[in-house]
C-alpha cells in the first residue's frame, strides 16, 4: 500500500518506518528541510532503540522517503497519517491547531479518495473537526480515522510491529477494510484489532494514558505514607503485583511520571471534562500529587545539608524522563535540578543520550559530563533521577573514591537497601525502610 505520514516526531517516525517494513511504500512529509535533508542522508533525528537499523535498511530498499512538500504525499498516498503535534495549551487542552491547519490544507488539495487518519492523541470530537475543516474544499470522496497510538518510547518500535491491540475508530466500511488490510501482517499473532466509533476510539487512548498514570501515582502516594510509618515499598509492591486484577506492571514509585504524554494527556482530560461540566476529582488528586512528587527528593536532600546548598557540588545521573530515550519532556530531573540551582548548588549532570537536550534548555548552568563516573569527581553527593540500566550496577568503590561524601538519593530505587548500606553509603531512597 502507499502511505504519507504527516509529522516525523516520535510516533509519525516510527509509524512511517515500521509500515515500511512490512512492504509498504511510504513517504513522511515533515515542514523542516534540514530535518528532511538529514533523514533522507539516513540520520535519525531521535533516539529510539532499533529505530536506526529499521530506518537504513528502508531506505536503502526504497520504500521509505522523505519530503518537506505536502503536495507530493498527499499525491503519493492512499492512507494519509496526520501524527501532528498537539501541545498543552495555556488551559491544559490539547491544542489542535496543527492537525486543523492541515487539514484545511488537505481538503484543498487531494484529488481522489483518500482516507485520512488521525494517529495524534487527540480530543473527543477531533475526527469531526477534521472532516468539517476538510470537506470545506474537498471535492472528492474521503473518510477520516481515529486510529490512536499505543507506542512507549524506548520500546517504540516493538510496540507497533508487536502491538496488544489495534483501535480504529471509523463508521466507514471501505475505511475500516482499508485499515485491517494494512495492519493485518502486525496481528497475525491473534491480537485483536478493534472496531469503534471515532469518539470512543479517541477516548481510548486517553482514558488508557490517565488510567497509567493513576496507577504510578497511586503508588508514589503509598510509598510516600510508608516513610512516615516504617513500611516498605517494595514489599507492598510485590504483595499486590501478584493479583492478578491489579497486575505488577507501573507500581514502582519514584519521582513522578514526566514525557510527552502522561502529563499532556491527563491535563487534557481534565480540561475535556471541565468543558462539558464534568470534573474528574481523580484526576485533579493525579495532577496534584505528581507535582509534588517530581522535587519529592528535595526536602530530603535539603535537610541532609542543613539547609545550606550554596556550592554544594551535586551529581546527577539520569535527565530523560525515562531510560532509553532522549526525551526530556516534563522529566522529573529538570524541576529538582531548577530547585537545586534557585538554592546555588552546582550540578554535575550525566545522562547517556539526552544531554545535548538538556543542554537546550539550562545551557552553562549546568556541567555536562562525559561519563556517569566523571560527574562524581569532587561531587558531595549523587542524586538519581532516572533508571538507566548502566546505572544500575556501578562500581561503588570507584563511586566511593570520587564523591567527598558517601551519600546518594535515589529516586528511582535502583538499589537493595542493605546492601548499599554495606557498601558504606548514606542512602534515600522513595517510600523504603
Amino acid at each position: 500500500m502507499k502511505i504519507a505520514v504527516i509529522g516525523t516526531g516520535y510516533v509519525g517516525l516510527v509509524t512511517g518506518t515500521c509500515l515500511a517494513e512490512t512492504g509498504n511504500e511510504v513517504v513522511c512529509v515533515d515542514i523542516d528541510q534540514d530535518k528532511v535533508n538529514n533523514m533522507k542522508s539516513g540520520i535519525v533525528p531521535i533516539y529510539e532503540p532499533h529505530l536506526d537499523l529499521l530506518f537504513e535498511r528502508n531506505i536503502k530498499a526504497g520504500r521509505l522517503n522523505f519530503t518537506s512538500s505536502l503536495d507530493e504525499g498527499l499525491s503519493f498516498g492512499e492512507i494519509i497519517f496526520l501524527a501532528l503535534p498537539t501541545p498543552e495549551d495555556e488551559d491544559g487542552s490539547a491544542d489542535l491547531s496543527y492537525v486543523l491547519g492541515v487539514a484545511d490544507q488537505i481538503g484543498k488539495k487531494i484529488k481522489d479518495y483518500k482516507v485520512i487518519v488521525d494517529k495524534s492523541t487527540v480530543p473527543v470530537g477531533t475526527a469531526e473537526k477534521v472532516q468539517k475543516a476538510i470537506s470545506k474544499n474537498a471535492k472528492c470522496n474521503f473518510d477520516v480515522v481515529s486510529n490512536p497510538e499505543f507506542l512507549r518510547e524506548g520500546f517504540a518500535v516493538d510496540d507497533f510491529l508487536k502491538p496488544e491491540r489495534i483501535v480504529i475508530g471509523s463508521r466507514s466500511e471501505k475505511a475500516t477494510e482499508l485499515m485491517k488490510k494494512l495492519y493485518n501482517p502486525f496481528v497475525r499473532s491473534g491480537n485483536p484489532i478493534i472496531i469503534m466509533d471515532e469518539k470512543s476510539a479517541e477516548l481510548t487512548k486517553y482514558a488508557a494514558n490517565a488510567f497509567l498514570a493513576t496507577k504510578i501515582t497511586f503508588m508514589n502516594e503509598i510509598a510516600n505514607y510508608c516513610e512516615r510509618v516504617g513500611a516498605d515499598v517494595d514489599k507492598i509492591r510485590v504483595g499486590i503485583g501478584t493479583d492478578s486484577r491489579i497486575g505488577n506492571r507501573f507500581l514502582f514509585p519514584g519521582i513522578g511520571y514526566g514525557g510527552s504524554c502522561f502529563p499532556k494527556d491527563v491535563k487534557a482530560l481534565q480540561k475535556a471534562g471541565k468543558d462539558v461540566l464534568y470534573n474528574f476529582k481523580i484526576l485533579d488528586s493525579v495532577i496534584e500529587v505528581n507535582e509534588k512528587q517530581k522535587t519529592i527528593l528535595y526536602p530530603k536532600i535539603e535537610k541532609y545539608f542543613k539547609g545550606n546548598l550554596l556550592n554544594k557540588k551535586i551529581a546527577i545521573w539520569g535527565l530523560a524522563f525515562k531510560p532509553e530515550t532522549d526525551d526530556v519532556r516534563e522529566a522529573p530531573a529538570i524541576y529538582l535540578m531548577n530547585k537545586l540551582l534557585d538554592k546555588g548548588a552546582l550540578l554535575s549532570v550525566y545522562d547517556p543520550e539526552a544531554m545535548p537536550n538538556i543542554e537546550k534548555q539550562f545551557g552553562e548552568k549546568l556541567n555536562y559530563s562525559e561519563s556517569m563516573y566523571d560527574a562524581l569527581e569532587d561531587a558531595d553527593a549523587l542524586v538519581i533521577c532516572t533508571e538507566w540500566s548502566v546505572f544500575r550496577t556501578p562500581d561503588f568503590d570507584k563511586v566511593k573514591k570520587l564523591l567527598n561524601q558517601n551519600i546518594i538519593f535515589d529516586g528511582r530505587n535502583l538499589y537493595e537497601t542493605e546492601e548499599i548500606k554495606k557498601e558504606g553509603f548514606l542512602y534515600h531512597s522513595i517510600g523504603r525502610i
